[in-house]
């Protein structure tokens, strides 16, 4: 599968299928700390990405008002 990582900006691939968490764990990334987005949509942590799926992975920014 074709996964777009943010900040810093690149692409890799990954042998698929995997869900989610494993994807997630495989790159040392924390759950709480991303947004897993395949088709415009957000991905629940359960879901079950094919071989030929791709994903963006961005980082959780949050802010609040002044």
């Amino acid at each position: 599968m074709k996964v777009n990582l943010r900040n810093p900006t690149r692409t890799i691939e990954v042998e698929g299928p995997m869900s989610i968490v494993a994807l997630l764990r495989r790159l040392d990334l924390n759950r709480e700390s991303v947004l897993v987005i395949r088709d415009g949509t957000l991905v629940p942590g359960d879901a079950l990405l094919e071989d030929n799926a791709e994903v963006e992975i961005r980082p959780v920014i949050s802010g609040g008002s002044t």
